[in-house]
């Protein structure tokens, strides 16, 4: 099972910018999905953006389409995430996830938070 490590995350005010970093180890990520997902106070957990591993294709979810792109450094064993024009409602901890069918390997989280 792959090791997911999330950085970058901190206070940002609105209509700043955040690069994510997800580090993974003890697995390679050439043949794993990746994805990052988000969960704010009082909310459930929900998928943000993912980068398919045969294509690399990105995927993202409405509320960030535009704004946030998803990459990977195969390469590195790397995962980022750079969001730009970022809205108070996007405060959250976010997750680094990946897997093949489904997602099975979790990070601990890193805190966004953005100040209007």
């Amino acid at each position: 099972q792959v090791e997911l490590v999330e950085s970058g995350g901190g206070l940002v005010q609105a209509g700043g910018s955040l690069t994510l970093s997800c580090a993974a180890s003890g697995h390679t990520i050439n043949n794993l999905n990746m994805a990052y997902f988000r969960q704010a106070p009082g909310k459930e957990r929900e998928f943000v953006a993912g980068i398919n591993w045969s294509d690399g294709r990105p995927s993202y979810a409405d509320s960030v389409k535009g704004r946030f792109t998803i990459s990977r450094d195969n390469a590195k064993n790397m995962v980022y995430l750079q969001m730009n024009s970022l809205k108070s409602e996007d405060t959250a901890v976010y997750y680094c996830a990946a897997g093949w069918n489904s997602f099975n390997s979790w990070g601990q989280g890193t805190q966004v938070t953005v100040s209007s």
